[in-house]
């Protein structure tokens, strides 16, 4: 493949953007090369200003369950778009886009609209200190809530140490409050309870997709859920990349732990940027203007967003077996890349859930961050420049998750699987 009208793209967006990009993990800095330039998507496809034509295994990173430019949700954006693009106050759609993820969700009574799953989380643990009246918060390694001060936050000296920032920007006071956990590990975080009386609530991606696809084991899920009913805790579900993407109820769906907050995005969204966060009644109604804790935003809610996500939550919801189909191709995918790993004596961990796929190039089960950590990252950054050659565009690091829209074939899985099977070789 030639990439020459990306590179001289590449050069010319580093002159005037931070890095050439508008979010850090496009560069490619942990696979290496120039990242591709996008001129359009095709359903399973994306194709590039050089005109290279890719099986998109990322997909916005989770958002397009439908492909690219999905005929209803692109339908519903430009009959929308062509009444205005945003108004800044009420419309229908917000309230049949709530009453939709509300029927779904047994733990969301009411939802509040925002613009990214950042926003969503913020909120969400603004709405929970103002509930319990606490300040501090027990997150945990190696998952990703967003770029929020109180998350940017590293392990100090011990799993139970309040945390140090990560970024240069976050002030130390803030950080202070952020306690850091270990994922699947519940002693862990029985010590941040015994380290502070404080804590107003714990927040974790109940299938961790920024790490690599790390699933929370039930039990554990099930032992946080117990420590925060012990301590007037409340337990949030960071599931804007799981959401609606594990199944129609998110990881709820398919572990039966109910938490107090939920957040979403991605999917609801169909594209369009948007988040999500809504709980029990009586917790969301401490959110202005029905009680003293403040979130607002000019754009939340959008009308453009509201149709794209009500679009693709309506087909799914009129058609959930479609999950059983996205799970049955991420499984034949992965089946075949640990097929093709054991035939070439390479150690491969796989995994799934839902439409949403994990590999790690590591000898062990991987079960936290500091297990992701292990894997050989070298070796996958081999893999994702061979793969994308051949015109398979991966997630660029080994600590993302893959996905599958509807759009993808056995065909396709198929001709990737055969082309794993040369590239491993090659290994």
């Amino acid at each position: 493949m030639k990439h020459t009208r990306s590179i001289e793209a590449y050069e010319e967006a580093k002159s005037v953007i931070p890095g050439g990009v508008d979010s850090p993990v496009r560069a490619f800095g942990s696979v290496g090369g120039t990242p591709p330039f996008i001129e359009c998507g095709e359903g399973a496809y994306l194709v590039d200003i050089d005109g290279n034509r890719y099986v998109d295994y990322v997909q916005s990173w989770g958002p397009l369950i439908f492909g690219h430019c999905d005929p209803e949700v692109e339908a519903a954006v430009i009959e929308t778009s062509r009444r205005g693009l945003s108004f800044g106050a009420p419309t229908l759609l917000e309230t049949e886009l709530a009453k939709e993820i509300v029927s779904l969700f047994p733990a969301i009574d009411k939802v509040r609209f925002v613009n990214s799953g950042t926003e969503a989380v913020m909120s969400a643990i603004r709405l929970a200190r103002g509930f319990t009246g606490r300040d501090d918060i027990v997150k945990f390694k190696g998952c990703y809530h967003g770029h929020s001060d109180s998350l940017l936050v590293q392990a100090g000296s011990g799993a139970a140490t309040f945390g140090s920032p990560n970024s240069p920007g976050v002030p130390a006071d803030f950080a202070r409050h952020t306690l850091l956990a270990e994922y699947n590990d519940i002693q862990s975080v029985e010590a941040c309870f015994k380290e502070s009386s404080d804590i107003a609530c714990i927040v974790i991606e109940p299938i961790a997709g920024n790490m690599g696809l790390v699933p929370a084991e039930e039990s554990f899920l099930q032992q946080l859920r117990n420590l925060c009913n012990e301590h007037g805790a409340l337990l949030i579900f960071d599931e804007v990349m799981s959401g609606f993407r594990a199944s129609l109820t998110g990881a709820q769906g398919i572990i039966g732990v109910e938490p107090d907050l939920v957040t979403l995005g991605k999917v609801i969204g169909g594209g369009m940027p948007v988040g999500a966060f809504g709980g029990r009644a009586d917790i969301m109604a401490h959110l202005s203007p029905d009680g003293p804790v403040y979130q607002a935003g000019t754009l939340s809610g959008n009308p453009v967003a509201m149709a794209a996500g009500l679009a693709q939550v309506r087909q799914l919801k009129n058609d959930p077996s479609v999950y059983e189909v996205l799970q049955g191709r991420a499984e034949r995918l992965m089946s075949g890349f640990k097929s093709a790993a054991d035939a070439h004596e390479i150690p491969l961990q796989v995994d799934v859930r839902g439409s949403m796929f994990g590999f790690f190039f590591n000898d062990r089960p991987v079960k936290n961050f500091d297990d992701a950590l292990k894997s050989n990252t070298d070796r996958f950054a081999k893999f994702h420049r061979a793969m994308l050659d051949r015109g398979f565009y991966f997630a660029c690091s080994q600590f993302e998750t893959g996905f599958i829209c509807t759009k993808m074939t056995d065909a396709i899985i198929d001709e990737t699987v055969r082309n794993v099977h040369e590239v491993m070789g090659a290994l």
